[in-house]
């Protein structure tokens, strides 16, 4: 081969060609997966923040409507004052347990399921907390087992409250 022919053989090559660079859309699979992921986990957390929210909201509520009792105690009679506090355990504890484990309880089996979740103590069934058992048929002689029933009242909301919490 000659010079010449050599010469028009390179004459007849094209520039450099690069590639279209790649495009940001649509992404990778990978990247799909990982997005996914990402939802369902603030889904999650999201979930988990109202629910704890709404206990927590519970908790508040059922503590200030035990103080505004607390505060009214002496306008009410004590048999009415042992209703409220009853119905105060039962509105939290429905809002805290499944409804089927809250509802269909009355009597003994309410104190016994008070007692089961409130630390393993039998302070409503034998204690002061089967007042709310026996004072609509039973006047309440002595207003220091109100305040025994009160505390008991409260310690057991604060203790389902942090059992809720964990």
């Amino acid at each position: 081969m000659t010079a010449a022919s050599s010469s028009d053989a390179l004459a007849g090559l094209r520039g450099y060609h690069f590639p279209e660079p790649v495009s940001w859309w649509p992404p990778a699979p990978g990247w799909w997966a990982l997005a996914g992921l990402l939802i369902l986990l603030a889904a999650v957390l999201s979930w988990a923040l109202v629910r704890r929210r709404r206990r927590r909201a519970a908790l508040w509520a059922a503590l200030a409507e035990l103080d505004t009792l607390i505060g009214a105690r002496a306008e009410v009679e004590p048999v009415e004052f042992t209703r409220h506090l009853s119905r105060l355990l039962r509105r939290y504890a429905l809002v805290r347990f499944p409804r089927h484990q809250v509802a269909g309880l009355a009597g003994d089996d309410w104190l016994r399921f008070l007692d089961a979740h409130g630390g393993g103590t039998q302070a409503f069934s034998r204690g002061p907390g089967s007042l709310l058992r026996d004072a609509p048929y039973r006047p309440v002689a002595d207003a220091s087992v109100l305040d025994e029933l009160t505390a008991l009242v409260r310690a057991w909301i604060l203790l389902n409250a942090e059992a809720a919490a964990q």
